[in-house]
This record gives C-alpha cells, sequence and structure tokens, in this order.
C-alpha cells in the first residue's frame, strides 16, 4: 500500500530527504547551508521541517538555475 504524501512538519532528516526526494546525506548537507528551510533547534538531535516552506524552496531553487 502506498503511504500518503507527507504534510504539515515533517520530523527528521529521512522523512525530509523522502519529501524532497534526495538522499538524507543531501538533506545533510542542504541543512547545513544558510537559507534551506530545514532547521535543527540548539540542542536538539532532530532536524524539522515544513513542507510548504521546502516546496516554496525548492520552486525557488529550480527557478534559479
Amino acid at each position: 500500500m502506498l503511504e500518503p504524501p507527507p504534510t504539515g512538519k515533517l520530523w527528521g532528516l529521512p522523512t525530509i530527504a523522502a519529501a524532497l526526494g534526495v538522499s538524507v546525506a543531501t538533506a545533510r548537507r542542504w541543512a547545513r547551508k544558510p537559507g534551506v528551510p530545514i532547521y535543527q533547534p540548539d540542542g536538539a538531535g532532530a532536524h524539522f521541517a515544513f513542507l510548504s516552506e521546502l516546496r516554496a524552496w525548492l520552486r525557488g531553487r529550480r527557478a534559479g538555475q
């Protein structure tokens, strides 16, 4: 059975990577870059992102190519 597409707040790099269609290593590398809407609160081990922000960032990234 297929899983529904993620919505809202995404927790963890594997989930974020799957939503972006990239590897976890790529999501981790992007998370270190300024301006990429992947967050890691101080002292927290987990990353999170908002799907709407990721989609907007990807649209802007593709438009700039």
